[in-house]
């Protein structure tokens, strides 16, 4: 017979659910079922079934203990549609490709391409060449790599996210017909009458009919990390759903015991078809990155328009007041202010931004994190609270010894989880503790694939692990003193008895709640010797206890009592000896308390948000380093949005919350301004993955619902990657920023160069070499700097600010300052060479402006750093650079190229002149960030003075 000590947690909560009742939404209407929304819902009117008597279930249900008829199962089958949750429809993957060009970026590039066309056809008529098209294919092409760079790292995602499903196919054991069979689970429909047993997976919502010693594990849909015990009882009314102590759910497991039960909803009206629905129905908004990178598109959008009309609105003003205007000046200004607009447009932006955040997804899958969404890359790195179930993400959801108490002493007991292994701080005289609690005892423990597994109940596994820590061998021990008889768990006796024979008689081995065990006693066992219980023992035992106790450990008393060969049941369990305690709790992974503090020092707030009890919630919380306020979700339901949103920011511990109230907890703290991380890897968390700024779902442990309404999700299931993936996070996004500094500020340069050519009359650089410079000479350092290493203090700096740009106002006057200086070199190497060699004056004007942003992007490798410093550290970046060089000189010598790019070879004197002018952006770049460290260091000078005044 099964053990059910931790009963006597459950018996409590039993009284709780019948007597006192907990408010909660109980009577919620449910959403129809999905498979059959047009044929019908068994949820269509506001039911419940928990507080009505078996009788009145069973009526209501039109059934009976003996089940309804295959007939009658096939019309409610036809009616109410199979047992399964609806399956979001997939994206295809066209739908994914296509989305690659939702970008205001891209629809800028796409209007770009067509003006070129529409130009080409205007110079040449009827007689277009490939080449006239240069410019229109370039961007197509860069257009069509980048789709495509976005299309295969989400498409493989998807895929990766399809294998994490489980293939397998559950079954049920019903009764139709009054004969009991096996069917498949999708075939059970409202009135059917199953049968559970202990490792049943659970398919349906179902109300007990009769139970013998039944509990059920429903981490994954309340959060609760203890197995919960049942009952058949009516209860009272309006009770949440993890006090419903009387009914089953789909996607739970039963963990120990039997029970007959009357199914009450399938599919989508089952609690878990809920969680689905709000799943189904929730829009996804757009992350951090997404939003900026649509803003910058727009700003650049109206800045081409803008630019353009001027310059258009310039030229025939100019040819207006001189020569008057005809066909061949519109012409001229169109190509111009063309010319202008392809200077404007960063136009390997798109595909820079694409390739990084997927070069970030493959280090992140090197560190356990698989991204679904490329923007949600960036996401992580502004998180600024990070909401964690406990069950199972803080904790191994592996119920563990860790205190003993014997001897009169306490004993600490190493090692988390089912794996056997961990020291004891005394392992003197403890050989008959950890022995009555092997034998004692239902559960087996056993290796599958590397991990160790539970199966029965996981306080009883938790024993056998002890057990096995201290090196026994529980196969022999079982075989040397074989179980014989037993007295079962109940709720009332809050205790199991088993009967062992052995060479020298039988033996009884008892375990329960201490107090009651306790009461059963007459001697201790101290030492290998039996000794009189006083009643000073059993104060100093029951002190223990309650030390464990409110350290929110789970503790069970043990004893013995030497038999002959026959035993009386009635008196078996009187004068025991007592020999001690075992204290167990889900501990927290050791890994998870250091990410904790690295959260905290990056200006990360940790919050645990959990269905479990609040003194389990508050003691992990403690010892992870998790400080603050703790709330019910009882009173949390009773709060007003408004004095939520007041408060959130102290509150660290949610407890006893169910899937609404996390949605509730993250819009009070997303209405505060936070960028909110949720993690999780139950049904219950992913409404709340889904409503998250980044959704983080468990790959091991996580439920097919939550992965599907994740961001990312963990393949190691463990707290601590989330911290690598927001240091890669923040990388990402500092890096994006500095190539996009890098590219808008070189575009700027090239934007005054053309402007201010048009108004001196001649065009320093032609529209194609604008477009080579931003593709082929910017394109390969702007990829480098995506890949530049992480500043050593990224994990050190506060979130930043929800609504801080890529650009700020510092960086936004340092583009406008480089671009001034690019324009002048360029400009000044123009005029500088004779006005009768217009191709030579150009190829020097345009090989200068590409050493210029050669030279620019060393500077822009730190803020703060000078280039001396940290010109060696992206081996990426320098072959970047002698790339974009090289592709320079391809282009200036080859007979065919520089036909195409009407240029001409330079000599070794033009080379230099080039490189001196160009080289000119550092000094620039130098000067900037001396006088940065100047300002910084009199700010921080400033700021001490004041203090020692203060003091």
């Amino acid at each position: 017979m099964a053990s059910k000590e931790k009963k006597d947690k459950g018996t409590d909560r039993k009284k709780d659910g019948q007597e006192k009742g907990q408010k909660a939404s109980s009577k919620e209407e449910q959403p129809k079922q999905g498979a059959s929304r047009d044929k019908g819902s068994q949820a269509e009117e506001k039911k419940t079934y928990y507080d009505k008597e078996v009788k009145a279930v069973l009526k209501e249900l039109n059934t009976s203990e003996k089940g309804i008829s295959e007939a009658e199962a096939k019309r409610r089958l036809e009616r109410y549609g199979p047992n399964k949750l609806e399956e979001k429809e997939k994206v295809s993957p066209w739908k994914i490709f296509l989305q690659q060009f939702k970008s205001p970026l891209i629809w800028v590039l796409i209007a770009a391409m067509i003006i070129s066309v529409i130009v080409a056809f205007i110079e040449k008529s009827n007689h277009v060449t490939a080449a006239d098209l240069t410019d229109a294919i370039v961007i197509f092409v860069i257009l069509i790599l980048n789709a495509v760079f976005g299309f295969i790292q989400e498409y493989k995602a998807e895929k990766a996210i399809e294998k994490l499903r489980e293939l397998s196919s559950p079954k049920a054991k019903v009764i139709r017909d009054g004969h009991e069979k096996e069917i498949d689970a999708v075939n059970l429909v409202s009135g059917d009458i199953i049968r559970i047993e202990t490792g049943d997976r659970i398919s349906a919502d179902a109300r007990i009919i009769e139970e013998k010693e039944l509990e059920t594990q429903e981490a994954a849909l309340t959060g609760e990390s203890n197995p919960v015990a049942k009952t058949a009882d009516k209860l009272k009314s309006d009770l949440g759903v993890g006090d419903r102590l009387n009914c089953v759910f789909a996607g739970t497991v039963a963990t120990m015991g039997r029970a007959k039960a009357v199914v009450t909803m399938t599919g989508m009206d089952t609690q878990t078809g809920k969680i689905a629905e709000m799943i189904i129905t929730s829009k996804k908004e757009k992350t951090p990155l997404q939003k900026k990178l649509a803003k910058l598109g727009k700003l650049l959008t109206v800045v081409v328009i803008v630019i353009s009309f001027v310059v258009f609105a310039v030229g025939m003003l100019r040819g207006y007041l001189t020569e008057g205007i005809d066909f061949s000046l519109v012409k001229e200004m169109l190509i111009s202010a063309i010319a202008l607009a392809v200077a404007a447009i960063p136009e390997g932006l798109p595909a820079v931004v694409t390739i990084s955040l997927a070069l970030g997804v493959r280090r992140m899958i090197k560190r356990n994190a698989l991204i679904r969404r490329l923007p949600s890359v960036e996401t992580l790195g502004a998180t600024t609270v990070i909401c964690t179930d406990k069950t199972g993400t803080l904790t191994h959801n592996q119920m563990t010894v860790t205190r003993m108490y014997a001897n009169g002493k306490t004993i600490k007991v190493g090692g988390t989880g089912y794996k056997p292994e961990g020291r004891f701080s005394d392992t003197e005289n403890i050989k008959t503790l950890l022995e009555i609690g092997a034998l004692c005892n239902d559960a087996k423990l056993k290796k599958e694939k590397k991990e160790w597994k539970v199966t029965g109940d996981p306080t009883e596994g938790a024993l056998i692990v002890s057990a096995r820590k201290a090196g026994m061998d529980i196969g022999k021990l079982e075989k040397r003193k074989k179980r014989v008889d037993e007295i079962g768990f109940t709720s009332e006796r809050k205790r199991m008895t088993t009967i062992h024979s052995s060479d020298k008689g039988n033996v009884a081995y008892t375990k329960g709640a201490p107090d009651i065990i306790l009461k059963l006693c007459s001697s201790i066992l101290v030492n290998g010797k039996e000794e009189k219980l006083t009643s000073k023992k059993k104060k100093e035992i029951l002190e223990k206890n309650d030390e464990f106790a409110d350290n929110a450990l789970r503790v069970l008393g043990f004893a013995y009592k030497k038999l002959g060969k026959k035993h009386d049941k009635k008196n078996l369990e009187k004068d025991l000896v007592f020999v001690g305690l075992q204290a167990m709790i889900d501990p927290p992974r050791k890994e998870v308390k250091d990410a904790v503090e690295k959260c905290r020092t990056a200006g990360i707030r940790v919050i645990m948000v959990t269905g479990d009890h609040m003194h389990t919630a508050v003691a992990i919380g403690k010892q992870l380093g998790i400080k603050g306020k703790a709330i019910e979700g009882a009173k949390l339901e009773k709060m007003s949005r408004k004095k939520l949103k007041k408060n959130a920011g102290d509150i660290t511990v949610y407890a006893r919350v169910d899937p609404k109230h996390k949605v509730k907890i993250l819009e009070a703290l997303r209405s505060r301004g936070h960028v909110v991380g949720m993690t999780g890897d139950g049904v219950n968390d992913a409404p709340a993955l889904k409503k998250a700024d980044i959704g983080v779902a468990m790959g091991i442990t996580g439920t097919d619902v939550s992965k599907e309404a994740s961001d990312m999700v963990l393949t190691d299931d463990n707290f601590a990657s989330i911290v690598s993936a927001i240091e890669e996070g923040r990388t990402i996004f500092d890096n994006i920023r500095k190539f996009v500094m890098y590219l808008l500020s070189s575009n700027f340069g090239e934007v005054l160069v053309v402007f201010f050519g048009i108004l001196l009359g001649k065009l320093p650089i032609l529209a194609l070499h604008i477009l080579w410079i931003n593709i082929a000479t910017d394109g390969l350092p702007a990829l480098a700097l995506s890949v530049e290493p992480p500043e050593k203090d990224i994990m050190k700096r506060k979130p930043k600010k929800k609504k801080e740009g890529i650009l700020t106002k510092h960086r936004f006057y340092l583009m406008i300052g480089i671009g001034i200086v690019m324009t002048l070199g360029t400009l000044g190497i123009f005029r500088y060479y004779p006005s009768d060699s217009l191709e030579h004056a150009r190829t020097m004007a345009f090989t200068t402006l590409v050493l210029f942003q050669l030279f620019n992007v060393l500077n822009l490798q730190s803020e703060s750093k000078s280039v001396f410093k940290t010109l060696l550290m992206n081996k990426w970046l320098i072959g970047a650079i002698i790339s974009s060089v090289a592709l320079q000189v391809i282009i200036l010598y080859l007979p065919f190229l520089n036909q195409v790019f009407s240029t001409v070879p330079l000599s070794m004197i033009d080379w230099l002149w080039a490189v001196i002018v160009s080289a000119s952006i550092v000094v620039f770049g130098e000067l900037v960030k001396l006088g940065m460290y100047l300002k910084e260091k009199s700010s921080k000078e400033s700021s001490s003075a004041n203090k020692d005044k203060g003091n």
